[in-house]
């Protein structure tokens, strides 16, 4: 891929999420993670806490507001950002996570409302042992209802190379 490319594409907005924290929810995730800590689900433990109420576990940002049907859960890449990959023999099919960083600033509480926006931060080309891989660092930022910061994700996406 030619560098041009690859700076055009770095810092571009790939897209905005609203999500709806709900005290039941964060009950659920808790216990989908097996993380029996009582700021999750013990309203009285957690009302008694330096926090003042029920909280959410790291890394739980609530449910997509106003989801339509099919619409992914998540921010995605969009078609003008594949494009110049597939060009370049890349393809999202052969995507590989690459792990994800956390950033905490303030806890998630029941009942907020947050807003997601994720961006391009990054992108590189590695050669590897089975070809050239491009390595995608996707940030999205979360705010809450009254404009705070409450985290920030790092997420590292690997595409390996089927161009001959």
């Amino acid at each position: 891929m030619e560098a041009e490319e690859l700076n055009r594409i770095i810092g571009k907005n790939v897209g905005v999420r609203l999500f709806e924290v709900e005290k039941g929810a964060i009950r659920r995730f808790a216990d989908a993670v097996a993380d029996p800590n009582p700021l999750f689900r013990d309203e009285e433990y957690a009302r008694q806490s330096r926090y003042g109420g029920i909280i959410a576990s790291p890394g739980f940002f609530g449910w997509p507001l106003k989801q339509t049907m099919g619409a992914p859960l998540v921010i995605e890449f969009p078609a003008d950002l594949m494009e110049p990959l597939a060009k370049s023999g890349y393809m999202l099919a052969s995507a590989l996570d690459g792990g994800i960083e956390y950033d905490f600033f303030l806890p998630v509480r029941a009942g907020d409302t947050l807003t997601a926006t994720g961006s391009i931060k990054d992108i590189r080309e590695r050669a590897g042992r089975a070809g050239k891989m491009c390595f995608i660092i996707l940030e999205t930022v979360y705010y809450n209802q009254n404009g705070a910061l409450v985290a920030r994700a790092r997420a590292t996406t690997i595409l390996r190379s089927f161009s001959l």
